[in-house]
């Protein structure tokens, strides 16, 4: 059957957008595998590993070159606005207030997985396949170090509003805690992306994103609310491209165009529904071109075992780092745990990571599908481990954990 452009383009839509959701309605997926997740999967079946491989002749109808490269641009946009408003609600300013713990705990989440993973990353590279034509070893080790250690921001806040704790102490805890590691992937990003060759580019987009920054922030302060959107979204699309030109990506001038404005000038619930809208209706077409990255070049079962070796050192590394913090900290009993599972989320800024990674040729496909495989499986983790803790924690009428203030427990300064 032939098929116009549109048609062909048409038609990929209605698959990302009813396939996954039927598979989550129908089968009821929500309590282990969210829509997010079940959408991931989607695209990774759709991807030409799987639908490619079984009926070749319905993917390349569906997913003509014309159509990829449609979905491809919607799939960028998408995703700098996704970044953009996990930028946006990072509190700088009450995790420098309460520096002390925030800094602790922060810290040890991040680095211990980060060691962690990179000791798999080096003990992946003892074979061939896994380092891109592009990547170093030590680039290839920190990346997959930090995509272990990596806590997906949004998704968290999602999960955190299943949990009804978003707003309650443990769960604005636990955001900032995300929040501080969030700068700390794109500083590493940032580092890891570093080209020589355009290092005076890169010098000259963060010495003028200063100034403008400054001049975006005294002018939205200025104009009226209706206004601050669009505002924001040239700024977003400036700083992305200034981002490129650069060579540090678009994807870290996207989320440092978010990081620099002031959450108090959105309204939160407007803010809530402009994140609900982009992952409802934009970020699918993200997770189907994501899947159609995944390659199963080197076999199956081994890129399986690299993904058990990452879930291992990611989920292992996080665990403990976070129950260390506890443990210095004085927390309660059982709450590094429930901490630790809730921040060991993976899913979008992973793949978002990975997937810089792969378009710098940093990784093989074969390492993203492993990292994504090992994203999947710590997404999927969260919700049956930590459901069970808060509602048992709500059943004895103390709230989800209470902060240490509240308990009478001074925190270290």
């Amino acid at each position: 059957m032939h098929m116009n452009a549109a048609e062909a383009f048409l038609l990929a839509m209605l698959v990302i957008y009813a396939l996954p959701w039927l598979v989550w309605r129908l089968g009821r997926t929500d309590g282990w595998a969210p829509l997010v997740v079940v959408q991931i999967v989607g695209g990774i079946l759709l991807g030409p590993g799987v639908l490619g491989v079984a009926w070749p002749d319905v993917y390349g109808a569906i997913f003509t070159p014309a159509t990829i490269g449609s979905l491809n641009g919607i799939a960028m946009w998408a995703v700098m606005m996704f970044v953009w408003v996990a930028g946006i609600e990072l509190d700088i300013v009450e995790a420098w207030r309460r520096r002390a713990e925030t800094g602790v705990t922060a810290g040890l989440a991040l680095a211990v997985p980060l060691l962690a993973g990179s000791a798999a990353a080096l003990l992946m590279l003892q074979a061939p396949g896994w380092r891109g034509p592009l990547g170093a070893d030590w680039q290839v080790v920190l990346g997959i170090g930090m995509a272990c250690a990596v806590t997906a921001l949004p998704i968290l806040v999602l999960f955190l509003e299943r949990l009804d704790i978003l707003r309650e102490p443990l769960g604005q805890r636990v955001l900032r805690y995300a929040s501080l590691d969030d700068v700390a992937i794109w500083g590493v990003l940032a580092l890891i992306l570093l080209d020589w060759d355009r290092v005076g580019r890169q010098g000259a987009f963060l010495i003028g994103f200063v100034p403008a920054a400054l001049a975006v922030r005294w002018l939205m302060a200025r104009v009226k609310p209706a206004d601050r959107w669009p505002i924001s979204l040239m700024w977003l699309a400036a700083c992305g491209f200034g981002g490129d030109w650069a060579g540090l990506h678009f994807m870290v001038g996207a989320f440092l165009s978010g990081m620099v404005l002031d959450a108090r000038l959105f309204d939160q619930a407007a803010m809530d529904r402009f994140r609900g809208f982009v992952l409802l209706a934009l970020m699918p077409v993200f997770f189907l071109s994501t899947g159609l990255r995944t390659q199963w070049g080197m076999g199956g079962w081994t890129v399986f075992a690299a993904a058990g070796l990452l879930l291992v050192a990611s989920v292992g590394g996080k665990l403990a780092g976070v129950g260390l913090a506890g443990r210095l900290l004085g927390w309660a009993k059982g709450e590094g745990l429930t901490i630790g599972w809730l921040l060991q989320t993976k899913a979008l800024i992973m793949i978002i990571f990975a997937n810089i990674l792969l378009d710098r040729q940093i990784i093989t496909a074969d390492t993203f599908t492993a990292l994504l495989l090992m994203a999947l499986g710590s997404t999927m983790l969260t919700m049956p481990m930590v459901r069970g803790r808060i509602a048992r924690a709500l059943q004895r009428k103390s709230g989800p954990l209470p902060h240490r203030e509240e308990a009478g427990i001074r925190e270290p300064v």
